[in-house]
């Protein structure tokens, strides 16, 4: 049985310091049926000549100027094709086993439309020194409650993509994956794998970080949208509760259960600028 294919967009601009972990974080993977671009802002701190190296092996690869993060992701997306698809920052790091694994849990499951991981947190010398657990689901964001998907750890089907619009919205300097998760949750439910399948990198330097109230406001604006869109009062428990693939080490195969949620009702009031963020 051939494997679907799975396309990463790496948009990068001036991580010479990471961008080549992260690069062979995917190439690593040695998998089989992968379209893996990487999108350069136009780099000074030597990226570019870095990335290049691996040109022969990327479906395609430019350096130039951009509009931001979301535009960047855009013009990758727009060049692949695949049936899996995520991205990939350019100072993370995936795990060696992910694309594997998230092949094998797609092909198991048809209806599973998206998934993410055990959360990893690797340092600046690459060691993953912590991996937890985070579930969400629309209930959560609805409330508020949103901190936060790792967006390292999610993988889609190209179907849902093409449902929630097809797109990044460039309109967002920061939570450009915050809302595209909004858009997600309207349409369908979030599948958390017990399994580390990529890692944040921390550093000193991250944007999450730096504009902590920027990505809040951005997340309340998304989340405001989100609320046009779904009627709270027709969610069912399975939209209300964690939805997990777990792993069946007797039987070697992933199996779903349902985690329930506590409280089971909706908190109005949204998150602030001082509540507490890995990132």
């Amino acid at each position: 049985m051939s494997l679907s294919r799975i396309s990463v967009v790496t948009p990068s601009l001036n991580q010479a310091a990471f961008v080549e972990e992260t690069i062979v974080s995917v190439l690593g993977q040695n998998y089989e049926n992968l379209e893996y671009v990487v999108v350069d802002g136009g780099s000074t701190d030597g990226s570019a000549d870095i990335i290049e190296k691996y040109r022969s092996r990327l479906h395609h690869y430019v350096s130039e100027p951009d509009l931001g993060h979301g535009n960047a992701l855009n013009k990758g997306f727009r060049r692949t094709t695949g049936d899996i698809m995520a991205w990939l920052n350019s100072d993370d790091m995936y795990t060696p086993w992910a694309f594997k694994t998230v092949a094998e849990v797609f092909e198991s499951y048809p209806d599973v439309n998206w998934i993410t991981g055990l959360q990893g947190l690797w340092n600046t010398q690459g060691a993953l020194v912590n991996v937890t657990p985070v579930y969400k689901n629309a209930i959560d964001f609805l409330s508020g409650n949103y901190e936060w998907i790792e967006q390292e750890c999610v993988f889609w089907r190209r179907s849902l993509w093409e449902k929630a619009g097809g797109h990044i919205d460039e309109t967002y300097r920061y939570m450009v994956d915050g809302e595209l998760w909004c858009r997600f949750f309207s349409l369908d439910r979030l599948w958390h794998v017990n399994c580390p399948l990529a890692g944040y990198r921390s550093h000193a330097t991250n944007r999450a970080k730096l504009f902590r109230n920027e990505c809040i406001a951005e997340m309340n604006r998304a989340v405001e949208g989100m609320r046009t869109r779904i009627d709270v009062r027709m969610l069912g428990p399975a939209e209300r509760n964690y939805l997990l693939l777990h792993y069946d080490i007797d039987n070697c195969l992933w199996t779903r259960l349902i985690v329930q949620r506590h409280p089971a009702t909706l908190s109005p009031t949204p998150a602030g600028p001082d509540a507490p963020r890995r990132s």
